[in-house]
């Protein structure tokens, strides 16, 4: 194209750029906005919701190269994004207001799950989406500890008022628009002493999980993380039950026994029909601070490997290191996008995460509604 742009060859050259959110095309949404353009400049406004925040500039960077191939003679190109919003559906029989709800798990204890699971959040938020954590490991919470949150919730016309986190300041300004929020945070932490061990059966745990999840006052969130308890017990099928998960992502270590403890963590999830978004392989290698050199503690490589093989995403790694476990002990995970060193593998990890659930939501059909007790 050599003539100079107007609005309608602008709208045809991004006719098929789809909503990093929803994974459907931006066009059909109604998320291009008011066009200006002459043959020197192009001035377009793309609306996003938070829930795709932390792929806001990847995809102001994807229209911008759409528009300087299509109109390479154009030397001012500006492409601002605005919030679009689009507030979660009440969900599942508990009536939760979320957009995606996604199970931290694992097929064994030790691989730090829950590390992962809090740091994912913790990530999420800092780009400026809307973020709460379910502490589902009634036998062993730690989240509390690895954030550094305690206290007993406070009870207000019936429901949970559950501790918020500061996730931090972004490491960079957020795009116009977006801001950090507070994080809700419930767990069986806060309700038992530290020292206090959980001897429930089945139908307690049912009941624990549900009214969490129905009694507190979450808001409206565009991610809840949930972080289970290790291995293949019944809390997932107690979560299909209540609520419709968009997904799981299973975290092991580069070890063939955390391998072998992972795939049945991947076929659980897959019997109660809960998609699996992903493996995560933790402590993959350690970088000696002394000589930069690479060991391979646990071996190399294996989620990778059994993600391919079992044909599902593997959305990154993270290295066995010192600040990592510093942090988490601190009560201050926060600080793992604080660390230069350890910063790019979370970032890496959640960036995957929100584009694979576009592209899953893009094949998939709206999920059911069930009726709200």
């Amino acid at each position: 194209m050599n003539n100079a742009p107007t609005s309608e060859t602008i709208q045809k050259t991004l006719a098929d750029m789809t909503d990093p959110e929803s994974g459907r095309l931006l066009s059909d949404l109604g998320q291009i906005g008011d066009v200006t353009a002459n043959e020197n400049q192009i001035i377009l406004n793309v609306g996003l919701t938070t829930h795709s925040a932390i792929l806001w500039n990847q995809t102001r960077g994807r229209v911008e190269e759409r528009l300087r191939t299509a109109f390479p003679n154009v030397s001012d190109i500006q492409i601002s994004i605005t919030p679009h919003k689009r507030p979660p559906a009440k969900i599942g029989q508990i009536g939760l207001q979320a957009k995606s709800v996604i199970a931290v798990g694992s097929g064994k204890g030790g691989v730090g799950k829950s590390t992962l699971a809090v740091s994912i959040a913790i990530g999420l938020a800092r780009a400026g989406s809307k973020v709460g954590v379910l502490d589902a490991d009634v036998y062993g919470p730690s989240i509390p500890h690895l954030v550094g949150l305690e206290g007993r919730p406070a009870i207000e016309e019936g429901k949970i008022i559950p501790p918020q986190l500061n996730p931090g300041q972004p490491n960079q300004d957020l795009p116009q628009g977006l801001s950090v929020k507070t994080m809700p945070i419930m767990s069986m932490g806060f309700l038992v002493p530290s020292d206090e061990a959980v001897i429930w059966r089945g139908p307690m745990l049912h009941g624990a999980i549900t009214q969490m999840l129905r009694d507190t006052d979450w808001g409206q969130l565009d991610y809840l993380i949930i972080d289970m308890p290790p291995g293949t017990g019944d809390i997932a099928l107690t979560l299909s039950q209540v609520l419709p998960l968009s997904g799981a992502l299973v975290v092991c270590t580069p070890q063939d026994v955390a391998l072998l403890d992972a795939t049945k963590a991947i076929a659980m999830f897959q019997k109660v029909n809960i998609p699996v978004l992903g493996m995560v392989e933790n402590m993959s290698f350690f970088l000696c601070p002394d000589n930069n050199k690479r060991y391979e503690i646990f071996g190399t490589g294996g989620a990778k490997r059994t993600a391919k093989e079992l044909e599902i995403p593997f959305l990154g790694e993270v290295p066995l290191q010192i600040p990592i476990r510093e942090h988490g002990d601190a009560g201050n995970s926060a600080a793992n996008y604080d660390d230069p060193q350890t910063q790019p593998y979370f970032n890496a990890i959640c960036s995957n995460l929100v584009t694979g659930l576009a592209t899953r939501n893009a094949s998939a059909p709206p999920m059911p509604s069930l009726p709200t007790l």
